[in-house]
């Protein structure tokens, strides 16, 4: 769900420290969003709509991941 309670969903993050109550990047791929879904495109969407949740200055994402296991479903 949007307030991030869905044990099906998960974020890693690597790349990052805490500076007081904020998260901060060293740059470089820090985040890997992942779901899980009744099928492949179910679970890739969920990932999708949970990035879009995420933001800070200069955020860039990729949204190519997961589509050649969709296309052979």
């Amino acid at each position: 769900d949007a307030t991030g309670n869905d044990d099906s969903l998960r974020v890693f993050h690597a790349g990052t420290h805490l500076q007081g109550e904020a998260v901060h990047t060293h740059g470089g791929r820090v985040l890997c969003v992942c779901a899980l879904g009744d099928s492949v495109a179910e679970a890739r969407s969920r990932a999708y709509a949970r990035v879009a949740t995420i933001d800070w200055p200069g955020v860039h994402f990729r949204r190519d991941i997961g589509y050649r296991a969709v296309d052979r479903q």
